[in-house]
């Protein structure tokens, strides 16, 4: 049972919370930058740990030093993990014999333009696509392993890099014409 599961304890977790919104906000993003990190990433870890904790320790004796302690601590992980991390450098695997060699050339091309596109992105969100799209189709625990992070926050994350990516490739894709005029 943790903090927010009690429920005599729930509206003094729910102030708590909205108390420390703009203070997680704040931490978060100053200390994500040096860390290499996403602020709305380590934002979520720092509400994560909120939620894990357990009920018997009740709320943070002193709120404002547990948030940046742990926003501390959380970018520390980052970094470390960075450290540990390498990047993917292997080749993309052929794609099976499916139809003209027009449609394979082309597939083939598209599967690269896509690898190109992801290395654009930022760090975590590139690791994170690239673990995605690995031809051994990993579930969700391989890849929260072998990104180190919690596998609960791969479907968030993986939600706001795939609006980057969109949001990237709209901008270089020109716009379609509407019945001859400019949308």
């Amino acid at each position: 049972m943790t903090l927010l599961d009690h429920e005599p304890g729930r509206a003094t977790a729910t102030a708590l919370v909205v108390r420390l919104e703009p203070l997680v906000r704040a931490e978060a993003g100053a200390e994500a930058p040096a860390a290499g990190l996403d602020p709305a990433d380590l934002e979520q870890a720092v509400w994560l740990r909120l939620l894990e904790r357990p009920v018997a320790a009740g709320p943070p004796g002193d709120p404002a030093r547990w948030v940046r302690d742990t926003v501390r601590a959380e970018a520390r992980k980052g970094r470390r993990a960075a450290r540990r991390e390498r990047p993917y450098a292997g080749t993309e695997p052929a794609a099976p014999h499916t139809g003209s060699p027009e449609r394979a050339a082309l597939g083939a091309a598209e599967r690269l333009a896509l690898r190109a596109a992801v290395a654009r992105l930022p760090e975590r969100c590139a690791r994170l696509l690239d673990a995605m799209l690995a031809p051994t189709d990993p579930t969700y625990r391989e890849i929260a392993g072998e990104l180190g992070m919690s596998q609960g926050s791969l479907g968030p994350i993986r939600s706001r890099c795939l609006g980057c990516l969109r949001r990237m490739l709209a901008a270089e894709v020109a716009v379609p014409e509407l019945r001859g005029r400019v949308r």
